[in-house]
C-alpha cells in the first residue's frame, strides 16, 4: 500500500516503538507499506532523525531510510495552488498526490485543512491503523 508518512510520524514512532506510530515505522521497516517521497521529503527525514536531541541509533535510522530509499516510490511533487498553514508541509501533500497515494499519514492533521487537501484522504497514525483493520474484516452477508 502506498503512502506518504510525514517526519513527524517516523520520530514519534521511533520515541515511543509501541503506539500507533511505532507500528507505522515497523510496516515501512517490514515492506508493508510504501512510502513515497521526494528529495526535499528524504532530506527533510536525514535531518530531523539525525538531530542529537532524539538520540536515535544511527544504524536504526539508517536502515529505515535505505528501506525508504530502495521500497519507497520517487515522486515528482506538482506545486499545489493554494497554501498551507505550515508551508513545510506542502512537499507531503504534493507528493501524496503525485504518487496517488492510499494517504498521507500525519500526527499533524490540523496543518492539512480539508478544503487545502485537493481530494487527499490525510489520517492520524491511529485513524489510519484503524482504516487498516476494518479493510481487512471479512464482510459478512446478512440475508
Amino acid at each position: 500500500m502506498k503512502v506518504v508518512v510525514d517526519t513527524n510520524v517516523l520520530v514519534a514512532g521511533l520515541l515511543s516503538p509501541f503506539g500507533p506510530p511505532g507500528e507505522i515505522v515497523r510496516m515501512i521497516a517490514s515492506g508493508a507499506l510504501q512510502v513515497c517521497f521526494d528529495a526535499r521529503i528524504l532530506t527533510e527525514y536525514e535531518d530531523v532523525l539525525a538531530r542529537p536531541k532524539f538520540q536515535f541509533s544511527r544504524e536504526h535510522t539508517r536502515l529505515l531510510l535505505e528501506q525508504i530509499r530502495t521500497e519507497g516510490l520517487s515522486v515528482a511533487g506538482v506545486p499545489l495552488p493554494v497554501r498551507l498553514p505550515d508551508r513545510t508541509d506542502e512537499p507531503f501533500l504534493e507528493a501524496a498526490l503525485a504518487g496517488q497515494v492510499f494517504c498521507l499519514i500525519t500526527g499533524n492533521i490540523k496543518h492539512f485543512p480539508p478544503a487545502r487537501r485537493q481530494g487527499m484522504v490525510v489520517l492520524s497514525p491511529g485513524e489510519f491503523l484503524d482504516s487498516l483493520r476494518k479493510r481487512a474484516r471479512p464482510r459478512t452477508r446478512k440475508g
